[in-house]
């Protein structure tokens, strides 16, 4: 039926897509409507004879000037699927640990160097594949990703509704409107990219493409000086085929003129199907190794309306094709070899078969990561003494997926093939570098459960382990599951209300996730340890035993669980970084968490994970884990592993019934590693003397979280003061019914205690009142610093601290601090000390995760935030227990030649008078309507630039958004909170905060200095002054209108 394009091209025009792409389309849509159905029959067909085999001809020995005018381009489209596949299927690991595209990187790499001739390298990614690929390249080969050249993108085409040739429509999925072109696409992406025109203004003419999974296809001298020398425009190389290749697309010559064409399998009418597959008559088949002279491409391109004309494939499909009774389209697409019948003159060539050796299932990947490949230069070759390429046959169900094969490799190595002919699994078979296969075996199981070849040579023979003994308690159960919202992890991990993470198998979603981006990221889970741990909220104990379980299902050996579940954010941190010799490392650790969030059945649960380096898991990794949540389809689970008795320190082996495998599951103590790591960094003598004055006692506030047994374990064992100097020390998984949050608000316990009320201003008379208090929270990483009826803000904390660094042994044998980080919303009182004593400052989003990579390039490092967190460069995270020994130090060094003592209140004031005082507080509105407040940082995001500031308020001098570029990695992150800078130095900082479990939390901070504080202005009450200053912030952004409160649920 005549069919009408302009919808198609109006949808390609509105989607980006250029002239070349639409043309293409075009003339594929054309001959579809025209009533062209893609078939060539056998009776247009002759076969292919005489073509010459590359093994007989002969070529010159190319020059650098030739290589010079070479391009290598790789097709890197594919997401490899049909293996189980959701990015790049070039970045999977395919020889040792290097990856499709390490491989071709290195080739290329390699050649540039010996022949000291720049051979260009360019990619045709999709959309689906840009990203990672061009991620991987930056971080991997710098020198092949400046170049711009280096990518460009395919086209898309809209997917034809097969009822009336209109653009299908699916409104429920939008995306799946559209499919790939087919590689044929190569010839309009490059014109319509115009990386046609820019490689021929640099004096290219060749142009090698292939596969990227075909790691045979390498840039070879002798076909590249073979086909400059022939002219012609266009070579095709080919193989003999084999009865392995029958249902592969074949060369052919077309009867009516002697042009050689290529035919495809879905070409081939139905009657016609026994002589597309005789092997003896059409002998050939397309490997997709592609050279072509790019002025010949250029001017058949020209004379044909900026297109190749290549025969139309059309594919019946549903638009969704996850979903049958969606609507039935037509997919079109054209082949990229089918070009040689568009080029006259056009050739072939027969190379070996070492050429083609594409990895397109299972089967070939055992293969290429077994002994009977070597890597000789980057390329894989068979290795010495192998004649031929063993057949691999692994059974279709049980191998079909790069996991299921991956599950199924004891220790992640594959079986020695090297002296194999032929290898056929049947079933679930488990297998390691220990079998050894000779000629031809074959090995069966057709139990329900997971077998395991015993290690041992196998030659020319049949083993049927169906009777054989089987994992027992570490047999991997797999449990059906579905994506589940909203499992997108904040900088603080993942927190929800605790029946959230109770009901059905949400958690178990989110640690699958979390193994799968692992296991994608080359982390080492099987001769590695895994640590877990958390703050001993409720749901702590169920959820340890899940994890564990989910681990050992997923190649996890040996796993670390803290004694009664109780690890600090900070001790796990230091446990990663310090616990244990190297053969236990620690990988990772699941930390359970809610932070300062309060506890119970009826509040909120938390999950984060930290990485190798002790630190929060970096953004890539977290969107990663995010990306799997919204894909996830099975969880792998040991069901029969016994639960773990987290009272008793201790090792407990699991091991499987055949005898294959163990693993290890050893309650560790949580307290000890981070407090031995303290005492380095610490002079407790010095701080013991402090403690031990007649005139000097301490409170500390663990607020029934995690750290109790951390500050009985410390201030009562080791540095010998009474019991009494705690509070509260004894963990809860609910917190004794509080909010484990150490600010003023909600640690009244200590703040009674020392004599402050909510606003951090004395009460009542000072007399025996504790000289110095602290506080940390439900996970034990962050901290309030008390004196005697004296508020220390967060922000001055970590000024007095940088002020005082040198007081500490840790810092003070590397020769001082050398830098300092604030997030963006602590205040500026700590860039003053940093100005002062020429040390590098840093401004960071908030998270502590960006303080990490700080530390890799700074040492020794001090950081914090205004929301109570201070840590150093000791550990990966803030650190409550850290922060009050430092604080302590700084009194014992101030005391140490003082005749009077020094308080908390006498060093801070010090300090302001030698620095200036920054003036700061925090309102924060708790659980607001999420809308609304989206709603007005979308408003203050519109006044950025704005000239009329003026008339919002007469001192409001700018408003921009916060962005950080990560001077280790380079990853930028954007929209990290709005700032509105006031005459005078005032800033009003608005944010939403990810760390509450419902709505959403407005959190505003005020800030202005004073550079030269009067004795008056060291006693001003911050929130009291800076009011004015919160209430004209407020009415810029109408942050009452938009949320519906009258007032902040919280002023720190």
């Amino acid at each position: 039926m005549p069919g009408n394009f302009a919808p198609f091209e109006e949808k390609m025009r509105a989607d980006g897509l250029g002239d070349a792409a639409v043309a293409a389309f075009s003339a594929a849509y054309g001959a579809l409507t025209s009533g062209a159905t893609g078939m060539i029959p056998e009776a247009d067909l002759t076969p292919a004879s005489g073509v010459p085999k590359l093994d007989d001809v002969t070529a010159k020995p190319v020059d650098a000037a030739l290589l010079g005018k070479t391009v290598v381009l790789k097709l890197n489209g594919g997401l490899g699927t049909s293996m189980g596949l959701d990015y790049a299927k070039s970045l999977l690991k395919v020889k040792g640990a290097d990856t499709f595209l390490d491989l071709t990187a290195k080739q290329i790499m390699a050649m540039r160097a010996e022949l000291n001739t720049k051979v260009r390298f360019v990619l045709m990614n999709s959309f689906a594949t840009s990203a990672d690929t061009m991620a991987f390249f930056k971080e991997n080969y710098p020198v092949l990703y400046a170049d711009p050249d280096l990518e460009f993108v395919q086209n898309k085409v809209p997917k034809i509704s097969r009822d009336d040739f209109t653009p299908a429509l699916w409104p429920a999925k939008p995306s799946v409107e559209w499919c790939p072109p087919g590689h044929g696409d190569l010839y309009a992406a490059l014109l319509g990219s115009g990386k046609l025109d820019s490689l021929l203004a640099q004096g290219c003419k060749y142009l090698f493409v292939s596969n990227s999974d075909n790691l045979g296809a390498t840039l070879d001298t002798k076909l590249l000086s073979y086909f400059a020398a022939s002219g012609a425009p266009f070579m095709m190389e080919c193989c003999e085929r084999t009865a392995n290749d029958k249902k592969g697309g074949h060369l052919a010559v077309r009867a009516k003129d002697g042009q050689l064409v290529l035919r495809e399998a879905a070409q081939c009418p139905d009657a016609d199907e026994a002589a597309f597959q005789d092997v003896s008559k059409h002998r050939y088949f397309n490997t997709n190794n592609l050279w072509i002279d790019l002025e010949a491409l250029k001017a058949l391109m020209a004379a044909t309306g900026g297109i190749v004309p290549l025969p139309m494939i059309k594919n019946k499909k549903t638009v969704d094709p996850k979903d049958d009774a969606s609507t039935p389209v037509f997919q079109l697409e054209t082949a990229m070899g089918a070009a040689i019948e568009c080029f006259k003159g056009a050739s072939a060539i027969v190379v070996p078969r070492t050429r083609f050796a594409p990895v397109k299932k299972c089967n070939d990947l055992l293969l290429l990561r077994s002994d009977a490949y070597a890597c000789v230069g980057s390329v894989p070759v068979l290795a010495e003494g192998v004649p031929a390429a063993p057949q691999i046959d692994l059974d279709s169900k049980k191998y079909k997926l790069v996991q299921q094969l991956e599950a199924r490799l004891v220790g992640g190595a594959a079986p020695s093939l090297k002296k194999c002919t032929k290898l056929t699994v049947k079933g679930d078979v488990r297998l390691s570098s220990k079998n050894v296969f000779v000629g031809a075996c074959t090995v069966k199981n057709e139990s329900g459960e997971p077998k395991t070849l015993p290690p041992g040579t196998y030659e020319n023979t049949t083993v049927d382990l169906t009777a054989a003994p089987g994992l027992g308690p570490l047999k991997v159960t797999s449990l059906k599951t579905a994506p589940i919202a909203g499992q997108k992890p904040g900088t603080s991990g993942l927190r929800k209300k605790t029946a959230v993470f109770v009901d059905g198998l949400y958690l178990h979603n989110f640690v699958q996730a979390t193994f799968d981006a692992l296991k994608a990221t080359g982390a080492d889970l099987e001769c590695q340890t895994l640590l877990v741990g958390g703050d001993g909220r409720y749901y702590n104990d169920k959820a340890i035993n899940v994890i564990t379980k989910i681990a050992l299902a997923n190649g996890v050996r040996r796993v670390w669980v803290a004694k009664d579940g109780l690890a600090s954010t900070p001790a796990v941190s230091a446990l990663i970084r310090e616990g244990g010799p190297v053969w236990k490392k620690v990988f990772g650790a699941f930390i359970l968490t809610a932070s300062h969030n309060p506890g119970g059945p009826n509040e909120d649960f938390g999950i984060k994970y930290n990485c190798e380096n002790g630190g929060p898991a970096p953004e890539k990794l977290t969107d990663l884990i995010y990306k799997n949540t919204t894909s996830i389809s099975e969880i792998k689970i040991c069901d029969g592993a016994p639960d773990v008795d987290c009272a008793k320190l201790g090792e407990t082996v699991v091991r499987s019934r055949d005898g294959s495998c163990q693993a290890s599951v050893e309650v560790v103590d949580g307290v000890a590693a981070h407090l031995d790591l303290l005492e380095t960094v610490f002079d407790l003598g010095a701080i013991k003397a402090l403690l031990d004055r007649p005139d000097f006692s301490i409170c500390f506030d663990a607020m029934h979280g995690v750290t109790g047994p951390y500050a009985k374990s410390l201030f009562v064992e080791k540095l010998g003061q009474p019991a009494s100097c705690l509070l509260n020390a004894v963990p809860k998984d609910d917190f004794g019914g509080h909010h484990a949050d150490p600010n003023l608000t909600y640690a009244v316990d200590l703040t009674k205690k020392m004599g402050v009320d909510r606003l951090g201003q004395p009460v009542g008379a000072a007399a025996g009142l504790p000289a110095f208090g602290a506080a940390s929270d439900g996970d034990g990483d962050r901290n309030m610093v008390l004196g005697t009826q004296f508020f220390v803000t967060p922000s001055d904390s970590l000024a007095v601290l940088a002020a005082h660094a040198d007081c500490i042994p840790f810092f003070a044998a590397q020769g001082g601090i050398k830098a300092v980080a604030r997030s963006m919303p602590t205040s500026g009182a700590v860039d003053l000390v940093a100005k002062a004593k020429n040390l590098a400052l840093f401004e960071t989003p908030t998270g502590w995760k960006f303080f990490g990579n700080l530390m890799e390039l700074k040492s020794p490092f001090l950081c914090g935030e205004e929301s109570f967190g201070t840590g150093a460069d000791h550990v990966r995270e803030k650190d409550g227990l850290w922060a009050a020994l430092a604080w302590l130090s700084v009194l014992a060094d101030a005391n140490a030649a003082s005749n009077t003592f020094v308080g908390v209140g006498d060093v801070v004031k010090e300090h302001w008078r030698a620095y200036g005082r920054d003036l700061y507080c925090r309102h924060d509105y708790e659980e607001v309507e999420s809308a609304g407040a989206e709603e007005m940082m979308a408003r203050l995001s519109g006044l950025v630039g704005s000239k009329g500031l003026a008339d919002l308020d007469p001192d409001l001098e700018a408003v921009s958004s916060f962005a950080y570029v990560d001077p280790l990695d380079k990853s930028e992150t954007s929209n990290q909170g709005m700032i509105l800078e006031f005459a005078g130095g005032g800033r009003v900082v608005f944010r939403l905060s990810g760390t509450g479990s419902a709505g959403a939390t407005v959190r505003v901070y005020v800030e202005r200095p004073v550079a030269e504080p009067t004795e008056a202005d060291l006693d001003l009450v911050a929130s009291e002054a800076l009011s004015d200053l919160a209430d004209r912030g407020k009415s810029v952004a109408q942050l009452h209108e938009f949320v519906g409160r009258e007032g902040p649920s919280v002023i720190t």
